[in-house]
C-alpha cells in the first residue's frame, strides 16, 4: 500500500503536445540545437528547420560501418552521437561525432566492449552522462538483463569516474528492453525514455547509494526513444513518433 501510494504521488500531470512535423529519419530518436531539429536513425541523420518542417542538410553513412546510431546531442558546434554494434555480440559501441552545420562525419572514438549498449549521452555539469543498456531478449548477453542498465559518469576524456543503476519502478516499465533516450534538464534533474513506454521518468542522483532515485513519471504522446530539450525553452521536449516517422514537440508542466 505504500509504494502505491508513493507511486501515485510520482505520477505527473501528462505532457501536452504542441507541434509536430514528417521527418523520414525520425526512428531512433531527435536532438535540437534551439534552430535546428536532427533526426536520427540508424545509419542516417536529417537536419530539419522546424519553423517551416523543410529539411536543410542529409548524411547517410554506410549501414555496415554505421549499425545503429541510438541518439545524438549537441556540443557547441558538434553533433554528439551515440552508437552500438546492436543487435550483435558482445555488445560493442562508439560516440560518432558530426559538424552539425553540414553533418560531415568527424571523428570516431571507440568505447569497445563496456557495460552494455550505448544508447544515449549528453554532456552535463563538466561531464559526460551515457546509458549502457542491457536486454533480456534480443541483443541482450548471458548473465545480464535489462536491470543491468547503467548510468556511468565520464570525465571529458571519457574516463569513467561513477556508475549508477536505475530504479527498480523505472525498470519494471523498461522490461524487457531498456532505456532509449536521456536528458538533463535547466531543473536540474535527469529525464530518461524507454524503447517502447509513453513515459517519461524524472530522475536524480542518490545521496547514498548505487541506484537512482525516482522523482516523477510523466505520460507522454509519443513511446520512448530518444529525446532532447530544447535549448530556447527548458520545459519544451523534442521526441519521436517512430510510426509514423514525425518529430513532435511536447510541453512539460
Amino acid at each position: 500500500m505504500i509504494l502505491a501510494a508513493l507511486l501515485l504521488q510520482a505520477i505527473s500531470s501528462p505532457a501536452v503536445e504542441t507541434a509536430r512535423f514528417h521527418a523520414p529519419e525520425a526512428h531512433q530518436g531527435v536532438a535540437s540545437d534551439g534552430r535546428f531539429l536532427y533526426a536520427i536513425d540508424d545509419s542516417a541523420i536529417g537536419k530539419y528547420d522546424p519553423t517551416t518542417g523543410k529539411r536543410v542538410a542529409r548524411w547517410r553513412g554506410d549501414p555496415k560501418r554505421f549499425k545503429h546510431l541510438n541518439s545524438c546531442t549537441l556540443v557547441e558546434r558538434s553533433l554528439v552521437c551515440a552508437g552500438s554494434n546492436y543487435p550483435e555480440l558482445p555488445m560493442a559501441s562508439s560516440v560518432e561525432t558530426f559538424d552539425a552545420e553540414t553533418l560531415r562525419h568527424i571523428s570516431t572514438r571507440s568505447l569497445g566492449e563496456a557495460r552494455g549498449s550505448l544508447t544515449w549521452l549528453d554532456l552535463h555539469g563538466g561531464s559526460w552522462w551515457a546509458c549502457f543498456a542491457n536486454y533480456d531478449g534480443k541483443g541482450g548477453e548471458p548473465g545480464r538483463d535489462h536491470r543491468s542498465t547503467t548510468l556511468v559518469r565520464f570525465s571529458p576524456d571519457f574516463v569513467e569516474q561513477e556508475a549508477w543503476l536505475f530504479p527498480e519502478e523505472v525498470l519494471r516499465r523498461l522490461a524487457p528492453r531498456s532505456s532509449s533516450g536521456g536528458a538533463w534538464n535547466a531543473d536540474g534533474l535527469l529525464y530518461v525514455t524507454g524503447h517502447d513506454a509513453a513515459e517519461l521518468y524524472a530522475l536524480r542522483l542518490p545521496a547514498h547509494g548505487p541506484r537512482l532515485e525516482l522523482v516523477a513519471i510523466i505520460p507522454t504522446v509519443t513511446r520512448g526513444q530518444a529525446i532532447d530539450w530544447d535549448p530556447r525553452d527548458p520545459r519544451t521536449l523534442w521526441s519521436i513518433d517512430r510510426r509514423t516517422s514525425e518529430i513532435v514537440a511536447s510541453r512539460i508542466r
